[in-house]
C-alpha cells in the first residue's frame, strides 16, 4: 500500500527528531557498535510509528533493541514536547531490527556462488 504525502511528512520529522533524541540520550553508540534509525513507517491513521533501528558492529542486537524499548517512556516524552505544534496526537512507538544489510549481504553472497559456479561449469 503506497503512503500518502501526510504519512511521508510525518514519518519524515519524525525520524530527524528521534535521531537527535538517540544522539542526546547516547542510545547512538551501544555495545561497541553504532545504532542509527533506519526509517519510519507510519499507519494512515497517524497513530502508530514503527521505527526500524540499523545496528552496525552492536555485539547483542536484540539486547540493545530491550534498552532502547526501557527508555521508550522517555524518547516518547522528549519526541511529543518537540513535534507538539505539527501533530494532533503522538503516535505510539514501536522498535524494531532492521535487517535489509542483512539480506543485501546474504543476496550478494548467492550472487558471488552462482558466479563461481558458472565459471567451473564454464572451464
Amino acid at each position: 500500500m503506497l503512503e500518502g504525502k501526510r504519512q511521508k511528512q510525518v514519518a519524515a520529522v519524525l525520524e530527524k527528531d528521534l535521531n537527535e533524541i538517540f544522539q542526546r540520550l547516547g542510545l547512538n553508540m551501544m555495545d561497541g557498535g553504532m545504532i542509527s534509525i533506519a526509517s519510519v513507517k507510519i499507519t494512515p491513521d497517524l497513530f502508530d510509528a514503527r521505527v526500524y533501528l540499523s545496528f552496525f558492529k552492536v555485539a547483542d542486537p536484540v539486547t540493545s533493541l530491550k534498552t532502547i524499548e526501557e527508555k521508550a517512556w522517555e524518547i516518547k516524552r522528549e519526541l511529543a514536547s518537540r513535534v507538539r505544534h505539527q501533530l494532533r496526537s503522538m503516535p505510539q512507538l514501536s522498535f524494531y531490527i532492521d535487517d535489509t544489510l542483512d539480506y543485501v549481504d546474504k543476496i550478494e553472497q548467492l550472487f558471488k556462488e552462482i558466479k563461481k559456479d558458472e565459471n567451473k561449469n564454464a572451464d
